[in-house]
């Protein structure tokens, strides 16, 4: 997949000022500089105005988007139907075990030509790793199918057609749109809702309720970038079983603060990824990525 052998520094990190975070050190608010206690935003009282939602929203963002320069789909990808593809296999599994099986799926199926004229067999075989294979198998030959039957061999840049294609939704085919074609859109995963719920931005649960609601509050050039930080965030600090509340660095602005580990030295050892100091997901990161790359599939 190409970028083996980015592997960048570990032991530290940048704040959005410049200045060097190191690994273990707590996190601090990208605005005040100071260690995330109880946020502001959660004090008793008076309820928020949809008017101070949005603007401690929009300011969330910013500072998701100081603390997550780098993010970007965890997914290793060369073109949209390679992508389109892993994003159907990353349903109930990580992004990580995807980016382990694709290289030989890839090498065996590199066009929906090729693997719309799949033995489903050997295609389950191949997927086997990323579970419920069989029923991924039979959405994989018959999307490849309609994208060869129907739009001329080429994944489709629209959302209306992205959906005809079989195990392909909203959030999939905002996945591929946002980035693949460059199409602005939300994407509303487990890590995405349960953050926006906490945030107090949404109360719905419905994803596609989710997506435009929070559609709402953002203008459109933002909405792919904002699913990235969103999830990153989600993946790394605001766990949903743990959330390392005392190393967030936007505990100021959450109303959920204290729902997750507020002791600063506890909560550094849930961090994940490359705030934890470990391996991302993509064994084939961008250049501008701060961790390492992941491991192959069997090696350590």
């Amino acid at each position: 997949m190409g970028e083996q052998g980015i592997s960048r520094p570990t032991k530290a990190t940048k704040r959005p000022s410049g200045e060097p975070v190191k690994q273990g050190e707590p996190a601090k608010s990208a605005k005040s500089g100071k260690p995330g206690k109880a946020a502001a935003a959660a004090k008793p009282g008076k309820p928020e105005s949809h008017l101070a939602m949005v603007r401690r929203a929009r300011r969330i963002n910013r500072e998701l988007a100081e603390i997550y320069p780098y993010a970007h789909p965890e997914l290793d990808f060369r073109n949209p139907f390679e992508l389109l593809v892993a994003t159907v296999l990353s349903a109930q599994t990580t992004d990580l075990r995807v980016n382990q099986t694709t290289p030989a799926l890839f090498a065996a199926y590199p066009t929906p030509e090729d693997m719309a004229a799949a033995v489903p067999e050997e295609l389950e075989e191949l997927i086997r790793p990323t579970g419920f294979f069989r029923a991924k198998a039979r959405s994989l030959i018959g999307l490849s199918a309609s994208i060869r039957d129907n739009f001329g061999g080429e994944v489709p840049g629209r959302l209306a057609d992205l959906v005809t294609l079989p195990g392909v939704g909203r959030k999939t085919a905002n996945v591929v749109l946002g980035n693949a074609f460059g199409v602005p859109g939300i994407t509303v995963d487990t890590h995405f809702g349960r953050l926006v719920r906490r945030w107090k931005w949404t109360e719905q649960e419905d994803p596609e309720k989710v997506e435009a609601e929070i559609a709402a509050i953002f203008p459109k050039s933002e909405w792919t970038m904002l699913s990235h930080r969103v999830v990153f965030h989600g993946r790394r600090i605001c766990h949903a079983r743990k959330p390392a509340c005392g190393a967030c660095p936007i505990a100021p602005l959450c109303p959920s603060y204290g729902e997750g580990e507020t002791d600063p030295e506890k909560a550094r050892k849930l961090l994940k990824y490359e705030m934890g100091g470990q391996p991302g997901q993509r064994l084939s990161p961008p250049p501008d990525y701060p961790g390492r790359p992941a491991p192959p599939l069997g090696a350590g």
